[in-house]
């Protein structure tokens, strides 16, 4: 397995990407309808273990909901977050996804499987570090592991939450920085547990994140895919890769 290089307080800054990519985000949802594989057809299917979706910075459950009636349809015990919009501190957003974790594993009696988009992805790494004992495996979606280098636009998005979070919170003053020393931040720079599985999806056309964030840097988990990074959520490719993952981790 490559080492674990954990994030860098430096490494977190704008960067010149191509976000006007995004807006082909369209062509993604029309493919996964069209997709054998939304259908459930030509995958492993599942065994009635929990899996829990996160989803991504400003981003709430909602827009994850095909890919949880997907998981329904193929065997899976879907679960959302629970979590509101992602627009909150992230320690504050761990310990409720902690919570959903818990209620996902005292209801099935298996360890759950987290699937995590963009920042909702870094959550979910998170959680599993803490709680290995409850989590089977992790699959992120163009998640900032390494780093969050980003369009400038989703960095100011990002100076606004981080505003609001410490006008209404009693946290610490670099709260949603780099330089941050919450139970959050510090678990980005432990490697995850060998009983947990991982995955780290990732696309090269990303206009939001640099993708070089969002790979472990190791050929065995890292997975491109081509797509958009709001689109990895309606990518059959990204389908197919989380039902073979989930199943060889079950």
């Amino acid at each position: 397995m490559a080492r674990w290089y954990p994030p860098k307080p430096e490494e977190f800054g704008a960067v010149s990407l191509p976000l006007w990519r995004e807006a082909l985000v369209g062509i993604d949802w029309l493919l996964l309808r069209a997709s054998a594989v939304y259908r459930g057809n030509g995958i492993p299917h599942g065994d009635g273990s929990a899996v829990v979706l996160v989803p991504g910075f400003l981003g709430s459950d909602q827009y994850l909901g095909d890919m949880f009636s997907w998981l329904r349809r193929i065997g899976y015990q879907p679960y959302m977050s629970g979590i509101g919009r992602n627009t909150e501190c992230p320690d504050i957003l761990s310990g409720w996804l902690t919570e959903t974790v818990n209620s996902a594993y005292l209801e099935t009696r298996r360890r759950v499987h987290l699937i995590g988009h963009s920042l909702g992805g870094t959550l979910a790494r998170s959680v599993a570090v803490h709680q290995p004992k409850l989590v089977a495996s992790v699959v992120t979606m163009a998640a900032p592991l390494r780093a969050v280098r980003a369009h400038p636009l989703v960095l100011g998005a990002a100076k606004l939450v981080r505003r609001r979070i410490l006008s209404e919170h009693d946290v610490e003053p670099d709260c949603y920085s780099g330089s941050c020393t919450c139970g959050f931040l510090s678990s980005l720079r432990r490697r995850l547990p060998r009983s947990i599985s991982h995955a780290a999806i990732y696309t090269k056309a990303d206009g939001i994140i640099d993708w070089r964030c969002c790979i472990n840097g190791d050929p065995d988990t890292d997975i491109e895919v081509r797509g958009t990074h709001v689109g990895l959520v309606f990518n059959p490719r990204v389908y197919q890769h989380v039902a073979n993952v989930l199943a060889a981790a079950a």
